[in-house]
Parts: structure tokens; C-alpha cells; sequence
């Protein structure tokens, strides 16, 4: 267990997701100034917002959350910086400490209690994109708007558990959905979390084509 920096967003990041950041709170910018000096690396912890919102702090976080590393950064003057992170892996938290001067958190790895899915499961899920793009499409066309760019699901990673989460961030997801899916215990859990969250992506575009 260790004490780690903490950036809650309104967002859900996953494992093997990128994280482009625009920080300019002055807590933040000496969290991005800490990370950036640890003899660890420049990692800190992203956790869903559960209630509440990213500026100004009184915020209601989620315990379950991912270890994001800081890739590159730009110091774009006035304190700004813009930074390009990565989610590494799963965390949960096990405390919350005060936010002095920014949010901090006791916190440990998270790995998937099962890694149990077949790999009919991955062409299921190409399968079901693929059709899910495809109405999108149809329902750009009918709204006189661009069709939504079609993912590239080649490439993905061996790792199940990543592969699936890179699948998941190629779809348009909700952030409900992302967090259900990034704290389901294991993989066969997440399977089907991932599954009902892209029929539901069906029936709305299907819905949409009906209107």
C-alpha cells in the first residue's frame, strides 16, 4: 500500500488508455511538479468523480480508479501545463487523506481476481462494433452530419484484460459504463459488463434510425 497523488476527474480512465491533461489549479499544478520530481516515476492516481465537479475541490470520488504515468508534458507558461498520460493499471483505494495541498490517497494495485474469456468473445465483440459503426453511419447520414470515425481494432493488445479495455475505449462509452467496467472484479464479470454496455449502444442508434 502506498500514499499516491490523486487527480479526480470527470472522466473514467482505463488501463492502457491515454489521458490528455490541461492543468491549470495551482494544487494541481504542484501535484504535476511532485509527480514530476518523484525518484518513483511521474505517476499519479485518476479516480471518477462521483458527485461534484473537477475545479474547486468538495468533490465525491470513486475508490476504484487506475495508476496514470505522465508521458510528456509542455509548460505553457503562467503555471499551465499540458500534459499526455497513460492509465497503467487498476487501483483501489483504501483511504483518502486531506487534500493538503492537493488530493492524496493510501492506495494498491487492483489486479483481476479471474482472467477467464474465450477468445469467441473478441470476435463477438469486433462483430458488435463493426454493427454498432455501421448504424452510427446510418444515422449520420439521416441527421445531414459526419459519420463518427470507424476504430481501428487491429493492433490490440495480447494482455486480455488490456485487450478488452482498449476495445472499450475505441466505442463511445459513458463514464458510468467505463466505471462499471474498470471496477468489476475480474474478466469474465467485465465481459459481461462490456457486453450489455455495447447492446445498449445498439438499441440507442437502432432507437435513433426509428425517430
Amino acid at each position: 500500500m502506498t500514499v499516491s497523488p490523486m487527480f479526480p476527474l470527470g472522466m473514467a480512465l482505463l488501463p492502457g488508455g491515454r489521458l490528455p491533461l490541461h492543468v491549470f489549479e495551482p494544487r494541481y499544478q504542484e501535484l504535476v511538479r511532485d509527480c514530476l520530481a518523484a525518484p518513483e516515476g511521474p505517476f499519479f492516481g485518476e479516480v471518477l468523480i462521483a458527485r461534484g465537479a473537477e475545479v474547486g475541490g468538495g468533490d465525491l470520488r470513486n475508490d476504484v480508479g487506475t495508476r496514470a504515468e505522465i508521458v510528456a508534458n509542455v509548460d505553457l507558461g503562467g503555471g499551465r501545463i499540458a500534459m499526455d498520460c497513460r492509465g497503467r493499471e487498476r487501483i483501489r483505494v483504501t483511504r483518502w487523506l486531506p487534500d493538503d495541498p492537493y488530493p492524496k490517497a493510501e492506495v494498491e494495485p487492483w489486479p483481476d481476481e479471474d482472467s477467464n474469456i474465450d477468445e469467441s468473445d473478441f470476435h463477438a465483440f469486433s462483430a458488435r462494433i463493426a454493427e454498432l459503426y455501421s448504424l452510427l453511419a446510418r444515422l449520420a447520414g439521416k441527421q445531414h452530419v459526419p459519420s463518427p470515425r470507424v476504430p481501428d481494432l487491429g493492433g490490440l493488445p495480447e494482455d486480455p484484460a488490456l485487450h478488452l479495455y482498449s476495445l472499450a475505449d475505441r466505442v463511445p462509452l459513458g463514464d458510468a459504463d467505463r466505471y462499471a467496467l474498470l471496477a468489476a472484479p475480474g474478466l469474465s464479470t467485465r465481459v459481461g459488463v462490456f457486453s450489455d454496455a455495447l447492446d445498449g449502444l445498439v438499441e440507442l442508434a437502432e432507437f435513433g434510425l426509428t425517430k
